[in-house]
C-alpha cells in the first residue's frame, strides 16, 4: 500500500519537502489555509509598492501541477492526533503515516495582542496590502490638510523591531516618503517626513557582527531614519507609540518585533520553548515518535548549542532532509543528524545598499546588495517570477519610481 505523508503548510519547508517525494509509492497531501506558496522575504516591497502581490506568490496547485501523486487542500488545521494518526480540519480528518508540520510562525505581540489593530505585522500579502493603503492613505491625508500637527501625524512612520524585516521596511518607507513618491504630491515637504525605527537591544540587525550593526545604522541613518536602540515599547493606541522615552503621535505603526507559533502544536502532546516552538531531535522528528516531523519556524532545533534561526534556508534544508527520509524508508537509529549549511545573512537598506555575512566575510554597500538581488531572484520559484521581479527592480534602479501605488481598499469613515 502507499504511504501516506500530510504535510500541513506549504511555505519553503513543506514544498521542499514535497518535491523530495515525488514517487508513486507515496500519497501526499499538502494541507494550508491559503492557496499559494508565498516568497516572505520580499513580503516588505509589497507593503511598500515596489512589487505587486502576484510577483512573490504562486498557487501552491500551479507548483505541483506535474507532480502526480500530491494533492493540495485549502483548510486550517484545528488539531492533530497522534494516536489515531490523524490531521484534524473543521468536520474532516485526514489519515496519515508521515506527518510533517511545517507552518511558520505568526505575530507576537508579547501579551498585547490588542496593539494588532493598530500596528499590523508583516507575514502575508493581507497584511502587505493594509500597511500598502495605510503609507498611501497617510500621504494623502497630509496633501490634504493644512493643520501642521495634524500633517506630521501623518508623515510620521514608525516601525517596531530592530531585525531585518524591520530594517528593511524602515529604509523602503524612507525612500518613498522622501524621495520616489513623494515628488508626486505638491503640498507636502519631504524633509518633515519622519521614520523612526525602534529597537528594544542595544543595536539592530543583532544577528550581525559588528561592523555592520553600524554601517546598517548609518546607512538607515543616511536615508533620514531616525534609529532608536534601547528604547522599549509600553503601548501602541489610536493616538500612536508610547515608549519608555516619551510618546509619538502617529497613525501609522509596523510591528516587526516578535513572532509566535499556532497554539494548533500544542495538540501534538510534546516538549516545547517558551516561544510554543516544538523541541525537536536531530532528525528533525519530536521526542517519542519518529515519523512525526516539525521544521522551520516552527521548530526549536539546537546545533552547536544555539538554536537555528527561523530564516528561509533553514526551512529548505530541513524540508528536503526530512523528505529523503521519507523517501528513503530510514528508520530512527539509520538517520544521519540534520545539518545546516550556513549561507550567510542578507539585509537590504533601501536602494543599492545591502549588508551580507557570511561566515567571517562582511560586506556592505552596492557589493552586498548586488548579491542580496542575485540570491532572492534565484529563490523565486517560477522563471516567469524572476524575470518579472529583476525588470521591475531594474526599472526601480534607473527611475528611482515605485510602480503599484493604488489604493482599492478604502476604508469608511
Amino acid at each position: 500500500m502507499k504511504r501516506k505523508i500530510v504535510i500541513i503548510g506549504g511555505g519553503f519547508g513543506g514544498i521542499n519537502a514535497a518535491k523530495k517525494l515525488d514517487s508513486d509509492e507515496f500519497d501526499i497531501t499538502l494541507i494550508d489555509k491559503n492557496n499559494h506558496h508565498l516568497f516572505q522575504p520580499l513580503l516588505y516591497q509589497v507593503a511598500t509598492a515596489a512589487l505587486s502581490p502576484a510577483d512573490i506568490a504562486e498557487p501552491i496547485r500551479s507548483v505541483f501541477k506535474k507532480q502526480k501523486n500530491i494533492k493540495v487542500i485549502m483548510a486550517e488545521v484545528q488539531s492533530i492526533d497522534r494516536n489515531n494518526r490523524t490531521v484534524n480540519l473543521d468536520g474532516e480528518k485526514v489519515e496519515f503515516d508521515y506527518l510533517i508540520v511545517a507552518i511558520g510562525s505568526k505575530h507576537s505581540y508579547f501579551g498585547n495582542d490588542h496593539w494588532e489593530k493598530f500596528a499590523p505585522g508583516l507575514k502575508t500579502l493581507n497584511d502587505a496590502l493594509t500597511i500598502r493603503e495605510q503609507i498611501l492613505i497617510s500621504l494623502e491625508k497630509a496633501e490634504r490638510t493644512s493643520d501642521l500637527d495634524e500633517r506630521n501625524k501623518y508623515m510620521t512612520f514608525v516601525v517596531v523591531g530592530g531585525g531585518p524585516t524591520g530594517v528593511e521596511m524602515a529604509g523602503a518607507i524612507a525612500e518613498i516618503t522622501k524621495q520616489t513618491m513623494i515628488k508626486d504630491f505638491r503640498n507636502i515637504d519631504p524633509s518633515k517626513t519622519n521614520v523612526i525605527l525602534i529597537e528594544g537591544m542595544e543595536k539592530i540587525l543583532g544577528t550581525y557582527d559588528e561592523p555592520l550593526n553600524n554601517k546598517a545604522k548609518k546607512a538607515l541613518e543616511d536615508l533620514g531614519v531616525d534609529v532608536r536602540t534601547g528604547e522599549m515599547v509600553s503601548m501602541i493606541d489610536e493616538y500612536g507609540v508610547s515608549t519608555n522615552k516619551g510618546k509619538i503621535k502617529t497613525e501609522n505603526v509596523i510591528w516587526a518585533a516578535g513572532n509566535s507559533i499556532s497554539p494548533m502544536l500544542k495538540s501534538l502532546n510534546t516538549e516545547y520553548d517558551k516561544a510554543g516552538r516544538v523541541i525537536v531531535e536531530n532528525d528533525c522528528s519530536i521526542k517519542g515518535d519518529e515519523n512525526i516531523f516539525v521544521i522551520g519556524d516552527a521548530a526549536l532545533f539546537i546545533e552547536n548549542e544555539k538554536s537555528l534561526p527561523g530564516i528561509a534556508p533553514v526551512a529548505m534544508q530541513q524540508g528536503r532532509y526530512v523528505g529523503k527520509i521519507i523517501f528513503n524508508q530510514l528508520s530512527k537509529e539509520k538517520r544521519e543528524p540534520f545539518k545546516y549549511f550556513d549561507k550567510g545573512n542578507l539585509a537590504t537598506i533601501g536602494r543599492a545598499k545591502a549588508v551580507m555575512q557570511i561566515g567571517k566575510i562582511k560586506l556592505s554597500g552596492f557589493f552586498a546588495w548586488l548579491i542580496w538581488g542575485l540570491v532572492h531572484i534565484a529563490f523565486l520559484i517560477s522563471f516567469r517570477k524572476r524575470y518579472k521581479v529583476m525588470v521591475e527592480w531594474i526599472w526601480y534602479y534607473i527611475s528611482n519610481r515605485h510602480g503599484i501605488r493604488l489604493i482599492t481598499n478604502k476604508p469608511k469613515k
